[in-house]
């Protein structure tokens, strides 16, 4: 019989296990991979998501390895023109530990992992199904979990944090996410001998597509490309060769040299492209979320595009308020996790809503309106709506841990 059990050990599973093993709860993390995973290669972390890295006790692990980041630059491929957005804000937390960084995506999984007991995480474990069963003849339910390796694990708290497709929120009830119509492509370049862009995401814009591209450090950066879904993709992705090449020679090919070169340079180890998907918002914040002792975190529970960047940084904010909530109900755990969703849903949902919204928006909209949504976009998007959307975002605070335990 364990205490928690998570299912999942990605960013919102591990950072889940740190949050609750700060306030004196023993979790055991089920991963289904073999060892950390790296997908993704890198994150983006905003002022919110320092903020809760903060209550997790690891935000110095990245402060002298990872530059802030204070400016963007955005390029219209077709018109050349440029704009600048500006990440600093009057309303977030002042100071450095808290500015934009890119990270690399497994240095966070690594520094989350750190922080937890040996054997807290138990690779190669992946769930097959989940019943319940009363514990000792009473009214409290246990949760019993079948692995495809034919164990079985028996839990009084269940917490899901299995991704998009997470056999907790199915089991839950939630529907199924669904296709945004646009997917990503994602890869790390290396330069061995060095870069030489300044720190700073620059993103261009070019005919229903977005891309772009921002230092981790002097030889690595991080890229990415958002287009309308293309045929032939669940074969694209099995070949990282093809999708440099599909990429360089047909989705970015009038853009500009220089994010052309970073292309060529990918790690190809690294490189991915996947459709993007969601919960709609209505299923986010009116959906069965939980159930007794048992909940979702992360895109088990809300899943949203990456148009503002905030999918990692949300799921560190849900560990957080999770232990925050549980922790203040010790005794009623079942009542701690019913507060936790009450208090998530109005703030992820709005922020599924506008990430959906800036992509379409960056992306020039779709249908008869698309010449007034890309007029909008470049001239008033960036530089009032944008911005505005991430100060809102990025003064989020998740609070603090109320019974920190080292134990």
């Amino acid at each position: 019989m364990e205490e928690v059990v998570i299912v999942g050990g990605g960013i919102a599973g591990l950072a889940t296990a740190v949050a609750l093993r700060r306030v004196g709860f023993k979790c055991l993390v089920l991963e289904r991979a073999a060892e950390l995973r790296a997908a993704g290669a890198a994150i983006g972390l905003f002022p919110n998501a320092f903020k809760a890295l903060d209550s997790l006790g690891v935000t110095h692990k990245f402060l002298s390895i990872y530059r802030p980041m204070e400016k963007a630059y955005v390029v219209n491929v077709d018109s050349g023109v440029s704009q600048e957005v500006s990440f600093t804000s009057n309303a977030s937390t002042p100071g450095e530990e808290t500015q934009t960084r890119c990270v690399h995506r497994k240095a966070l999984l690594e520094a989350l992992a750190e922080e937890l007991p040996p054997n807290t995480i138990r690779f190669s474990s992946k769930l097959a199904s989940i019943k319940t069963e009363k514990l000792n003849n009473s009214s409290s339910l246990v949760y019993v979990l079948h692995l495809e390796d034919g164990s079985v694990i028996r839990t009084k708290v269940l917490i899901g944090c299995d991704g998009l497709y997470s056999v907790v929120a199915q089991w839950l009830g939630l529907s199924a996410p669904v296709k945004s119509g646009r997917s990503a492509v994602r890869g790390l370049a290396v330069f061995p001998e060095g870069h030489g862009f300044p720190y700073g995401p620059r993103q261009y814009l070019s005919n229903s597509k977005r891309a772009g591209f921002m230092p981790l450090n002097d030889k690595e950066l991080y890229w990415f490309m958002t287009h309308r879904t293309i045929d032939g993709e669940h074969e694209l992705a099995r070949d990282p060769q093809r999708i440099q090449k599909e990429v360089i020679e047909n989705l970015a090919k009038d853009f500009p040299e220089d994010y052309l070169n970073v292309v060529k340079h990918s790690d190809l180890s690294n490189l991915t492209i996947a459709p993007l998907n969601l919960r709609v918002p209505w299923d986010v914040f009116f959906g069965k979320t939980y159930s007794g002792t048992a909940t979702v975190v992360g895109d088990a529970f809300h899943p949203m595009t990456p148009d503002m960047g905030q999918g990692g940084c949300m799921a560190l904010e849900d560990a957080v308020v999770l232990a925050r909530s549980i922790a203040n109900k010790r005794d009623k755990v079942a009542e701690g996790i019913e507060n936790y969703v009450k208090e998530r849903r109005w703030r992820v949902t709005s922020v599924l809503t506008g990430a959906f919204f800036s992509g379409w928006v960056q992306q020039g909209g779709s249908g008869v309106l698309w010449r007034i949504v890309e007029l909008f976009r470049d001239s008033l998007f960036y530089k009032i709506v944008f911005a505005k959307m991430h100060d809102s975002i990025d003064k989020f605070d998740c609070g603090v841990l109320p019974c920190v335990s080292k134990d």
